[in-house]
């Protein structure tokens, strides 16, 4: 078996080719940006190890050969799964490998907003010391929080937020009402909103979700509330959220990830002053880096051992020779 590592922005790959020299199977590497550069860069592959690269319908025709695709990650928009159930190409992910991280670095997001920690330690740097700078602050403890999409990061949100909130609530249609925990209230996507002094995102991009979070949504949200974003850049019009900014009904918003990554240096995201930004490093940790790397990769050899990878995405009809 030959597979591609079609691009990665780790320091190295050994981690991934000390699992692939071990197994007997031959790796090679690029730094893909397009599908032409794929198709170019896998010729005689039968899997692809995928970070950010786009793969879709024209490199499944130009290399029937391709049986597999697994990508670093929980998401998997770059890869155009109805394509690949076409072609009965398997996809895989790492869906578990950074719950507890992201989790975590989205109450971080949302408590240093509500208790104005970057806020204040830019007007500490820019000589200004007084504890109302900032603006007005509420007490954490009387607001609520609302969680739209209660996946495993969302669950794991709800669990370690629910100690500094008044009220956790969430939206998440594709859930039964057992699948809420007790401490987590069922409302509309409307409601959760209208509801929320502070908002956490935590749904993949996908047809449904792109643009969700729009004016018509933000329009909702009390004033003085907060939004985060540790989920997918696109799943937020941005041009709304800066305008809900202005405006003043957002007291503030941490995004972790944004529709283009990395943002232009004059973005006015980037340089707006009620925005948190982090580079997409939510999942981050030493360990979960690693099982990330170890999980992905690992589909690949499940599944010519197995004829299957162990997180299954798409189920295809290509097996192992």
């Amino acid at each position: 078996m030959k597979i591609l590592i079609t691009d990665y922005d780790f320091p190295d790959i050994e981690l991934e080719q000390s699992l692939y020299r071990r197994s007997g199977v031959d790796v090679v590497s690029a730094q893909c940006r397009t599908e032409d550069e794929v198709i170019a860069a896998s010729a005689g592959c039968q899997g692809l190890l995928v970070q950010y690269a786009p793969v879709g319908a024209r490199v499944f025709a130009a290399r029937p050969e391709i049986r597999i695709v697994s990508r670093y990650g929980a998401g998997y928009d770059t890869v155009d799964t109805r394509a690949a159930r076409d072609y009965g190409v398997w996809v895989a992910n790492s869906p578990d490998y950074g719950v507890g991280e992201v989790a975590t670095h989205a109450l971080a997001m949302t408590l240093a907003l509500l208790r104005h920690i970057a806020f204040y330690d830019r007007d500490v740097k820019r000589g200004v010391w007084h504890y109302t700078s900032a603006g007005a602050m509420r007490r954490t403890s009387d607001l609520t929080l609302g969680i739209l999409g209660l996946g495993r990061i969302g669950k794991r949100m709800a669990h370690v937020a629910r100690d500094c909130f008044k009220r956790v609530i969430a939206c998440d249609p594709y859930l039964i009402d057992g699948d809420f925990p007790a401490y987590v209230e069922r409302v509309s996507k409307e409601r959760l909103f209208e509801a929320s002094d502070a908002v956490s995102l935590h749904v993949p991009l996908n047809e449904e979700t792109r643009g969700m979070v729009d004016r018509s949504l933000l329009d909702r949200m009390p004033p003085a509330s907060v939004l985060v974003n540790t989920a997918r850049g696109a799943v937020v019009n941005i041009d709304h959220l800066l305008a809900s900014l202005d405006a003043g009904r957002l007291a503030g918003a941490g995004l972790d990830v944004l529709p283009m990554e990395p943002p232009d240096a004059q973005s006015p995201i980037v340089r707006h002053p009620r925005v948190l930004l982090t580079p997409h490093a939510a999942f981050y940790s030493d360990i979960a880096a690693n099982e990330l790397r170890r999980k992905a990769a690992q589909n690949l050899i499940d599944w010519q051992r197995l004829g299957r990878p162990a997180y299954v995405v798409v189920e295809g009809r290509q097996q192992p020779n």
